[in-house]
């Protein structure tokens, strides 16, 4: 991964580095939604460097926002000079994401959008920017059709700039996240039709931090009801199934609560509970 990520740095990204910097010129001013994560840090760092006071990122707090992401997010911003600011949002008081429909992703990025929009309005800013990028083209998002209600600008996707080419731009402004595995709400880790609870919140973090703790790197725990299904990195499956390993891994998840854990023998995957659900591109 990292040695791709390298090889990538050439003319070519050069150009698309700079066509961001004009697409957030033509924007004028914008409010980065900016959750800690490698897309979003380095458009804000862009954005930042390029607009002034003129950006302001903001983080939305909530129960399914980690708080290892929150830590990172509040970190890089200070550390960068970012014009930061930590807003609550609550899409657990929608019924429509309680419900985890296979459009839950829709309601809460609606719920995200509405907090953002009327901030960006409220302080005279053009524009509120995400950091989709060209690879979430064609996938399953949802969040994206409340994107474009609300008239969200995708920058990086503007210009064609995919994770590998914003890993690899973030690593050479020394953002620190440049290789942090990507991450996603922790109700993804809830079935579709099975009911978003904070109590399944708060399990799945605290399982995904004893795993870590266990020295992984790559970590979903799929919340099953009283079974937890663990997926680790496809060069970490190995490590997982050592004896000593397991058993501190079983130990760890059922005093959480969950009666059986088990280990996903694919390995982590990108939406592995959209497996077996028809779903088409948003």
């Amino acid at each position: 991964m990292i040695a791709s990520v390298l090889e990538s740095v050439g003319p070519e990204l050069r150009c698309r580095e700079a066509a961001l910097v004009v697409r957030l010129r033509q924007a004028g001013s914008v409010v980065v939604a900016y959750s800690g994560g490698v897309d979003s840090a380095y458009l804000a760092l862009v954005a930042a460097r390029e607009l002034g006071s003129r950006a302001l990122s903001v983080t939305a707090d909530s129960p399914s926002y980690p708080e290892r992401h929150r830590r990172i997010a509040l970190d890089v911003a200070r550390q960068y000079g970012f014009a930061h600011e930590v807003i609550r949002t609550d899409e657990m008081a929608r019924p429509a994401y309680r419900a985890n429909d296979v459009d839950r992703c829709y309601h809460c990025k609606h719920e995200l959008y509405t907090h953002l929009t009327a901030l960006a309005r409220e302080r005279g800013f053009a524009a509120v920017a995400d950091g989709s990028n060209a690879d979430d083209r064609g996938d399953y998002r949802p969040g994206r059709r409340a994107a474009r209600e609300f008239a969200v600008i995708s920058p990086l996707d503007d210009v064609g700039l995919g994770k590998a080419d914003i890993r690899a731009l973030a690593r050479e402004a020394g953002l620190p996240t440049w290789d942090e595995p990507a991450s996603a709400c922790l109700s993804s880790r809830v079935p579709y039709h099975s009911d978003v609870t904070d109590e399944k919140l708060r399990a799945i973090e605290a399982a995904e931090t004893a795993v870590r703790d266990l020295g992984f790197r790559v970590v979903r725990v799929r919340h099953h009801g009283d079974l937890a299904r663990v997926e680790v990195g496809a060069g970490e499956l190995a490590r997982v199934t050592e004896p000593g390993i397991a058993r501190n891994l079983d130990r760890a998840l059922r005093a959480l609560g969950f009666r059986h854990v088990t280990v996903d023998l694919r390995g982590y995957r990108l939406g592995s509970l959209n497996e077996g659900v028809t779903l088409k591109p948003v």
